[in-house]
């Protein structure tokens, strides 16, 4: 049985006490509070349900990262880099951006940003906490990702991309963007090819546990200003 959230509860369990089958299930219940969010990825739990289930907490091991100085480019990608192909921008669409990734992840592999989820994270993005980056070619939004900064860890969440290489093309910017400001680590949570091809790599859930202990000793990020 995992823990049931109350609604004032904004503590979590351990992510060592999660479980191995389903992989990192941690909790269910609770709300997407802005503080309940923050409390969750400081600890390495995000939410991932569908919108005919419960909340559903996780914190899968291993765990993908990848860090922003180690991202891998190809020569295709290379390539496509110094084709200067698409305009990339930094929080000038974040609406647009998760509202693209949930229908990239519906025709892929269900449903799970639920219109709930879009606005708990628009509210973080409000507040300075979840960020975008866009791919444009002229006004046309062709690719993105999002995800959370966090001391000096950016949470990853989802990317989508319309034009071939887009959001590889955002990855790469953002990494290019976050080495500058000296965030230590992208948790990209499960591994698949499209992110292994960039670098990432799996860590196991205690090495992910001393990215997170760091957090409270650097828990200011980068300037809201610096994203725009």
């Amino acid at each position: 049985m995992v823990p049931w959230l109350g609604e004032n509860d904004h503590n979590f369990p351990l992510i060592k006490t999660a479980l191995d089958d389903p992989n990192g299930l941690i909790a269910a219940g609770g709300d997407l509070s802005p503080q309940r969010l923050i409390s969750a990825y400081k600890r390495g739990i995000f939410p991932w349900y569908n919108d005919d289930q419960p909340i559903l907490w996780w914190s899968p091991a291993p765990r993908c990262v990848l860090t922003p100085d180690k991202i891998h480019i190809s020569r295709s990608l290379a390539k496509q880099l110094r084709k200067n192909q698409f305009r990339i921008s930094f929080n000038q669409s974040f609406a647009d951006v998760i509202q693209q990734c949930s229908i990239s992840r519906q025709h892929q592999e269900g449903t799970w940003i639920t219109s709930e989820m879009q606005r708990a994270y628009l509210q973080l993005h409000h507040l300075g906490i979840a960020h975008s980056v866009e791919a444009w070619i002229d006004d046309e939004l062709v690719g993105g990702l999002y995800g959370l900064a966090i001391g000096n860890i950016f949470f990853g969440e989802s990317m989508f991309s319309r034009r071939s290489n887009a959001s590889k093309v955002a990855f790469c910017q953002l990494a290019q963007q976050l080495q500058e400001w000296d965030f230590k680590l992208i948790d990209c949570q499960i591994h698949s090819n499209h992110l292994q091809s960039l670098g990432a790599y799996e860590i196991s859930r205690e090495h992910f546990q001393c990215y997170l202990d760091a957090i409270e000793k650097t828990l200011t990020s980068a300037p809201r200003g610096l994203w725009q």
